[in-house]
């Protein structure tokens, strides 16, 4: 697996590191994915930094673009595994192309413009959900695809050579995003995801899927989280020249998703995990 760059603390949901009725149900969906990709929304994992770097710092402005399309030819297409029952929204669905300033105002009215503006990247999120699922399961998950925000601090570790290791105050930093997870309904997010999904089928669709299912792949993702192992000692790291990497090979080899639960530390992962079961069984088909 290549290996990730250390310059600086990445983002809760990067690389591989979710008001009225109408509007709270357009935020929930999007949420309810955010939730199922294990906090590739809420929580993705800061790797970036150094040992001599300062515990916190500015956050820089994070452009957006549009994911590129993958151009892989699609010679057979499986059939779906997981087939969705959709439901109408409470209000028609803008177009995907302007569903930004709909998703935002829905946001914005549950958590507020503070939180709003610390956490998302408002411009297609609904894209770069789609494509951060999209990229879970495989080795990395490319800057550009974040839909939030970087928290603005740095890897915590401790030790020197052969005890480096992720320090014990990392899985702090998370506490915030671990409880936005912990708190969401469930089943309520299964509904708006159900009312959202031609938004993110169409967006899977775009990005180079064109016969895919969305909520397939998206189970994929699931899975692969879930099968993330629980180390029972701090993770040792070792640096190359401005690279960490997991000491252990068998780990640095495990897919992007499985990293970003590996990062933010055990009890937190538990509580990704616990919620992504509880969605799953909403939108699986077993």
């Amino acid at each position: 697996m290549e290996s990730i760059r250390v310059d600086r603390d990445e983002t809760i949901a990067a690389k591989g590191g979710a008001g009225t009725s109408g509007g709270s149900r357009l935020l929930l969906g999007l949420i309810a994915t955010a939730a199922a990709i294990s906090a590739a929304i809420y929580l993705w994992w800061q790797w970036h930094s150094t040992a001599t770097a300062p515990e916190a710092v500015a956050v820089p402005p994070v452009a957006s673009a549009p994911p590129t399309p993958i151009t892989q030819p699609q010679e057979e297409v499986p059939p779906v595994q997981h087939p969705l029952d959709t439901a109408q929204a409470a209000e028609p669905l803008p177009e995907l192309e302007d569903s930004d300033s709909t998703i935002a105002r829905a946001i914005t009215a549950l958590v507020g413009d503070k939180q709003f503006g610390a956490l998302f990247i408002s411009e297609h999120i609904v894209r770069h959900i789609v494509a951060t699922v999209d990229n879970l399961p495989r080795e990395e998950v490319p800057v550009k695809m974040w839909p939030v925000r970087p928290v603005g601090s740095w890897l915590d570790t401790a030790g020197t050579g052969e005890d480096f290791a992720i320090g014990p105050k990392n899985a702090a930093r998370y506490a915030a995003y671990v409880k936005l997870v912990k708190e969401l309904d469930v089943q309520k997010l299964a509904t708006s995801y159900r009312q959202l999904y031609s938004l993110f089928q169409q967006a899977y669709r775009d990005l180079g899927y064109p016969k895919g299912n969305f909520n397939d792949r998206l189970i994929v993702a699931i899975d692969d989280l879930l099968a993330t192992p629980e180390p029972k000692e701090s993770l040792r790291l070792v640096q190359e020249k401005v690279r960490y990497q997991f000491a252990d090979p068998a780990l640095e080899r495990r897919s992007a998703g499985q990293k970003i639960l590996l990062r933010i530390g055990v009890d937190n992962a538990r509580v990704v995990k616990a919620k992504l079961r509880d969605f799953r069984q909403y939108v699986a088909k077993r």
